[in-house]
């Protein structure tokens, strides 16, 4: 499924299956994809286009199809993981540093390379997480955006024992379940009148759940904002006590509005996720079945990604959405 132009609907196209090219190519038969408001950023040009056409998707799990001489870790068959982060140079000085999801070189699976709304996808093997047995396909993809960016999200709160959830789709979803695993205090913010989105956050063990436009029933050691929504900010600063902590989580957010400095004053900080590191897939990865993390999932066939699109525009997904590749392409637009 193509994204040929901005704002329009993705359209199915027809390519022959990919062969490993480079030395560290790898080839994946696509068996799910997740389906990320980042990938709503790409299609509806909040983020600058990089490419005339580009295949979404990097929530991607799937099976080694074929690999380049020049990947040792990975073998035909093996179940592998793709996620944002396809590539850094590794020589610059935020790679060097350990920051090579500043890498000025990065390229992104779904944004500057091919993704996973595809049958099959071509990724830079060093960038592939090899997946453990567990969760099937479908349940196990949201994990490699949504759950990794939350985590990192997490990490930048640093130690907050009450912290409060902005936008409780994805991302959110699965990384209060970390949070509870390790003793915090989680209340969710939602949009005002989404019961399910409330219900939900209750059922995974929230304090509390209400509309964004509501104070916390205590102050916050932290808040993350996953909705990209800038008039939350001076909400969720607000909210967390002095000295607290607001990570805005998301690649791409609606202005911020101008607030009165008092809201950030008391050593308040206000900080940005960017991206990933192979580091904190590494991480999540082995923490998520100690947490015991499960994922609420709402499915659908790859022709029928400009469907799960609509529904994440308008907040009608409760928990994520996930393509799942069998039978795909049947649908009116493949060619």
């Amino acid at each position: 499924m193509v994204c040929e132009a901005v704002g329009a609907p993705l359209v199915g196209r027809r390519r022959s299956w990919p062969t490993a090219k480079k030395p560290t190519d790898v080839v994946i038969e696509v068996c799910a994809c997740g389906v990320c408001r980042t990938d709503l950023h790409v299609v509806d040009g909040d983020l600058p286009r990089r490419a005339p056409e580009i295949v979404p998707g990097h929530e991607v799990v799937g099976r080694v199809a074929e690999v380049g001489p020049g990947i040792e870790a990975l073998a035909a068959g093996m179940r592998v993981g793709a996620a944002w982060l396809g590539f850094a140079c590794g020589v610059c000085p935020f790679c060097r540093r350990g920051d090579e999801n500043l890498c000025p070189y990065a390229e992104f699976h779904g944004w500057t390379r091919d993704g996973g709304y595809s049958e099959a996808m071509i990724a830079d093997g060093r960038f592939l997480f090899a997946l453990p047995d567990g969760p099937d396909d479908t349940h196990f993809a949201p994990l490699l955006c949504a759950g990794l960016i939350g985590y990192r999200a997490l990490r930048m709160a640093e130690d907050a024992e009450r912290i409060g959830l902005y936008g409780f789709g994805a991302a959110a979803h699965i990384i209060v379940q970390v949070a509870r695993w390790q003793g915090r205090r989680v209340h969710a913010f939602t949009r005002t009148g989404d019961e399910a989105a409330q219900a939900l956050a209750l059922r995974l063990g929230c304090v509390s759940a209400q509309g964004s436009d509501q104070a916390p029933p205590e102050p916050l050691d932290a808040a993350i904002l996953f909705a990209p929504v800038g008039s939350l900010v001076p909400l969720a600063l607000k909210a967390v006590r002095p000295g607290g902590i607001v990570v805005c989580a998301g690649i791409h957010m609606s202005d911020i509005p101008s607030f009165p400095y008092e809201l950030l004053w008391g050593e308040r900080t206000l900080r940005s996720v960017a991206n990933l590191t192979r580091r904190d897939g590494e991480e999540f990865l082995a923490l998520a079945p100690k947490a015991s993390v499960t994922t609420t999932i709402e499915t659908f066939a790859l022709a029928d990604a400009n469907v799960a699109l609509d529904r994440l525009r308008a907040g009608a997904i409760s928990g994520a959405a996930v393509l799942a590749m069998k039978g795909s392409l049947q649908g009116d637009g493949a060619e």
